[in-house]
């Protein structure tokens, strides 16, 4: 079972500590006895454990856990950020962690229960004597089931990736919007307070390092101002998780479940929905797993609101830099209480997360780059794995036809289109949303890549056209393999966004393409042929 962390905007998030009480002088010593032992939970677990209950402690919580069941109390303690320190407000926090998070995860949060006074004196989990504490019941997982435990192992497929992007996409959906939000001002003071803590620990970060984020996040800061006041005002500073990092998602029963949302304090949790989502990104992209983070941030970015996220993008290298920044600072105060190893490895690994920021906040020219072929090509493998090569942390936007298309009509990905929905018209329809897409994501400053047949001369054009009006790099890869390699390809699609058929091929060929004055790549072979010619192309070998 995952332990409670503190706040993200003071401590970065999922940093554990233990800092128990002695027992003699803790008013809950007698409760936290009662509930390690096995008589507490006689008759209400589902399974009974061999194993005893187990404990885990942590600044500010402790959780018991047997068999199937966990059981969480508050430590009674008061600090700068959360107050814990008298029955009834642990009763507050406990029903609001419930709240909060039963939407995301209701198959883990199960119920507040107390531990109650009976008449004789002794102690109950539930009943109906008087409440002495107040426990979160929820049910056990495993820590190797936690997704910063997944992605140590190896990392995550695409559809666990694409599970957790809706996971998040739900969650900051149905997030109460919080009216009247300063966007830009609150954004500052996470800033400020972040930059004093790390010129606090100068030292051992290193005060050129530390001045230069100092000056490129102000800088930022100043450039994105009116795009957060904007985005507050349309209602995109929310009641989010507020504490979305691998530790904080776990695989339940084959699918990821957000849990353990920051409970105590709704200020602190009321924050940007992007900045919500961008402490996840930093921690795939730190954890190596960039090509996951930019997948999440294109499954995300192809939703309902997707105009207005696109021109957020803008404001995400220096959020996903700040998480960075809070990391460093964080690992930097643990240091301080360290020796030997322990504080040179944390000490480490504070100035990596430190210079992670450092790399968000480096100017990024923006780049298109466009992906064109007849059906079965490999045009959308291609794009997705060239994304993440290039444009801000964690890579480029990759904007897909066969995704457009869907969208436009209201379908999922995978539901297959009557062929009225391929008329000329609704093509020239995706084609210009799709330019229109990029030309937003570009003026943000992110990278661009889009994938399309791209068959018409007019098409071709375009593109090139928009590119050239945004004053940006510009690449056209014209990806091509035999006709039977093509057939072959499509009909071995299984729950794909296209609904090319051999028919739909035959045609393609049959027109042609006229003249194509893009890099021609042969895409025969496997994807990953493909990929080195590509690359190659780009001068990212």
């Amino acid at each position: 079972m995952a332990h409670q962390s503190a706040p993200d905007d003071l401590n970065g998030g999922g940093e554990r500590t233990a800092a128990v009480a002695n027992a003699s002088s803790d008013p809950q010593a007698e409760i936290i006895a009662f509930l390690r032992s096995a008589r507490a939970y006689a008759g209400l677990l589902e399974r009974a454990s061999g194993e005893g209950v187990a404990c885990y402690e942590t600044h500010g919580a402790l959780v018991f856990a047997s068999g199937d069941d966990v059981y969480k109390i508050k430590r009674a303690v008061r600090f700068p950020y959360m107050d814990f320190s008298t029955l009834d407000l642990r009763e507050r926090v406990i029903r609001r962690e419930f709240d909060i998070n039963k939407p995301s995860a209701p198959e883990l949060y199960l119920g507040v229960v107390p531990v109650t006074r009976q008449a004789d004196g002794t102690l109950a989990l539930g009943g109906g004597g008087v409440p002495v504490e107040w426990t979160l019941h929820m049910r056990r997982f495993q820590d190797a089931d936690l997704l910063s435990a997944v992605t140590a192992r190896g990392g995550l497929d695409r559809g666990v990736a694409l599970g957790i992007a809706d996971a998040v996409a739900a969650s900051h959906e149905r997030a109460e919007i919080v009216r009247g939000a300063d966007g830009s001002a609150r954004f500052v003071r996470v800033l400020e307070q972040v930059i004093g803590g790390l010129q606090s620990k100068r030292r051992g970060l290193e005060a050129e390092r530390v001045s230069r984020f100092a000056d490129a996040s102000r800088a930022r800061m100043k450039r994105i101002a009116p795009l957060l006041d904007r985005r507050a005002e349309a209602g995109y500073v929310r009641r989010c998780h507020g504490d979305l990092h691998l530790g904080n998602i776990v695989m339940w029963r084959g699918k990821p479940l957000l849990f353990d949302a920051l409970e105590f304090d709704d200020r602190l949790a009321s924050i940007d929905t992007l900045y919500d989502m961008a402490f996840l990104l930093m921690d795939l992209d730190a954890a190596g797993h960039r090509a996951t983070a930019n997948l999440v941030l294109n499954r995300l970015l192809a939703g309902p609101r997707a105009e207005v996220e696109i021109d957020g993008l803008a404001a995400l290298p220096l959020m996903i830099a700040l998480r960075a920044a809070i990391r460093a600072m964080v690992g930097a105060e643990r240091a301080e209480q360290e020796a030997g190893d322990k504080r040179v490895s944390d000490l480490d690994r504070a100035r990596g997360y430190l210079d992670h920021a450092l790399r968000d906040l480096e100017p990024t020219p923006p780049e298109l780059v466009v992906v064109g072929g007849f059906s079965g090509t490999g045009k959308s493998t291609l794009a997705a794995a060239l994304a993440p090569d290039f444009g801000a942390t964690p890579g480029a936007l990759h904007i897909r036809a066969d995704v457009e298309r869907k969208a436009m009509f209201g379908v999922d990905e995978s539901e297959r289109l009557a062929e009225q929905s391929y008329t000329a018209d609704a093509g020239e329809r995706v084609y210009a949303g799709m330019l229109d897409k990029a030309k937003r994501a570009l003026a943000a400053g992110h990278g661009v890549v889009i994938d399309a047949v791209f068959s018409r001369p007019s098409e071709r054009a375009a593109v090139e056209a928009m590119a050239q009006d945004a004053g940006v790099r510009f690449t056209g890869l014209w990806l091509a393999a035999p006709s039977d390699v093509l057939l072959a390809r499509v009909g071995a699609r299984v729950a794909d966004a296209s609904d090319a058929t051999a028919d739909v091929v035959a045609g393609q060929l049959s027109r042609g393409s006229g003249t194509v004055a893009w890099t021609t790549i042969e895409a025969g072979g496997t994807a990953g042929d493909t990929l080195i010619r590509a690359r190659r192309v780009l001068g990212r070998n």
